[in-house]
């Protein structure tokens, strides 16, 4: 939970490890020749509810999964649906756009409150920029289209989610 004088998020031990090797993915993986400032990973800490902050994982190659501070997670989605891996490259190919209006940073905190955090993975480092949601100003175009790119994903995951829990309920009834 939340605690409101520091509106920080309760976290546990599986989900902070696995939020930091999503940072700090090598760009070698990909078996792509990258320039120094070319995304190929956007992470983006996502409050959902006072309790549950989620990050969202994606890659150039598609890859695109859920983390949350409680432990859980969906992964793996993006090896069944062609729509997701369309959604998740779609916004890391694009996210560059972005990168003139963040700072390098070698610490991954946290968001607070409602805030959102992206960081994009660049071989020459890792760079962060926040949104506030619902309060992105008009002349920062740039996140409101990468914000808009996210929350395609989002959607994304959650139809995959969706298919997923009524392919299992599908196969119990059988």
């Amino acid at each position: 939970m939340a605690n409101r004088l520091t509106d920080r998020y309760s976290v546990t031990q599986k989900y902070l490890v696995t939020r930091g090797q999503a940072i700090n993915f090598p760009p070698k993986f990909f078996n792509q020749n990258f320039k120094k400032d070319d995304v190929y990973g956007v992470v983006v800490d996502i409050p959902m509810s006072p309790e549950v902050l989620g990050t969202m994982v994606c890659f150039i190659n598609g890859a695109a999964n859920l983390y949350f501070n409680n432990g859980g997670e969906y992964a793996g989605a993006a090896q069944k649906y062609r729509n997701l891996v369309q959604a998740s490259h779609n916004l890391v190919a694009n996210a560059g756009i972005l990168l003139p209006k963040c700072n390098k940073v070698k610490a991954y905190d946290l968001p607070t409150g409602r805030n959102h955090n992206i960081f994009l993975l660049t071989k020459g480092g890792i760079y962060k920029a926040e949104v506030k949601p619902g309060l992105i100003p008009e002349d920062q175009p740039e996140l409101r289209s990468v914000y808009v790119l996210y929350q395609n994903v989002l959607k994304e995951l959650r139809n995959c989610q969706l298919k997923d829990e009524h392919d299992r309920r599908m196969n119990s009834a059988k």
